[in-house]
């Protein structure tokens, strides 16, 4: 078996993983290492995966758990478990574009998201990722205490809604819109379950409100956390390449996809891993 090698990308999180082939079933030992490399780097990268076939890039997201298929954003054919995240050249909306946690709004929101690319601008399209463990430790014990009772109300409603960026109309993606989205509670810090530390669990997307307080006294708070949450201190930045794959951890991450690439094409393959009741 080849060597797998870890190598951080930045202080705050984010790590590429050499040595692994995600087209080839992982041995034990080279799954643990990638799930342990999961767990420290909070986002984990891989270089050259041109082999990785949807089967594949499905079998490796089954070795964390179920798959999760959207319920706003229509899948691969033949593939529902896959998102074809696709922007053409003529496009000026892309999908992602702005900091938010996948798929929050669901009552068990998702593990996380490995998202393999096909096709990279010449330049641009960068991805942001923000450590929200990072974040919430960085907090005074003052406002570390105040969070601790609250809960934060999460719904797709906003940005898959009649006038949310993410339903917006596309030619190259298939979304549906999310006028009676459900509303769900999530405690505003969250307890990683595998690692049991604490991070911040709220997001500019998908984040309505506090739960008991209304939206206009939930917004001075919200903005507070969510500037403090995107400090550069935070953050790493990932440059694709074809064939690049990255697996960020939902349960305590952010990311923001760059739209700075106008006139070229973007085509990438997600797959996001089921996960269950944040606590």
């Amino acid at each position: 078996m080849a060597t797998v090698n870890i190598k951080p990308v930045a202080g705050a999180l984010g790590a590429e993983i050499e040595g692994v082939n995600l087209a080839e079933e992982l041995s034990n030992e080279a799954f643990d290492a990638v799930h342990q490399a999961f767990l420290d780097h909070h986002v984990i990268f891989f270089r050259d995966q041109h082999d990785l076939t949807p089967d594949r890039h499905k079998a490796f997201g089954r070795r964390f758990g179920t798959l999760n298929i959207h319920p706003y954003v229509s899948g691969m054919e033949g593939h529902p478990e896959i998102m074809e995240i696709i922007k053409e050249p003529e496009e000026k909306t892309n999908f992602g574009g702005g900091w938010h946690t996948d798929m929050s709004f669901l009552e068990k929101p998702a593990i996380g998201s490995i998202l393999h690319a096909l096709e990279v601008p010449p330049y641009g399209g960068d991805t942001l990722f923000a450590n929200q463990i990072a974040a919430y430790e960085a907090l005074s014990d003052g406002l570390k205490e105040t969070l601790q009772g609250l809960t934060a109300i999460h719904s797709a409603g906003r940005e898959y809604g009649p006038k949310g960026q993410s339903a917006m109309n596309r030619q190259s993606m298939q979304t549906r819109e999310a006028g009676d989205a459900p509303e769900f509670e999530h405690p505003v810090v969250r307890t990683h379950p595998e690692t049991g530390k604490k991070g911040l669990y709220v997001n500019p997307a998908f984040t309505l409100r506090f739960k008991g307080w209304t939206k206009r006294e939930s917004r001075p708070l919200l903005n507070l956390l969510f500037e403090h949450s995107r400090q550069e201190q935070f953050t790493c930045r990932f440059r694709w390449e074809a064939g690049s794959v990255a697996f960020w951890d939902n349960r305590c991450t952010w990311h923001y996809a760059l739209n700075d690439y106008q006139g070229h094409r973007r085509h990438m393959r997600r797959v996001t891993v089921n996960g269950d009741r944040p606590f």
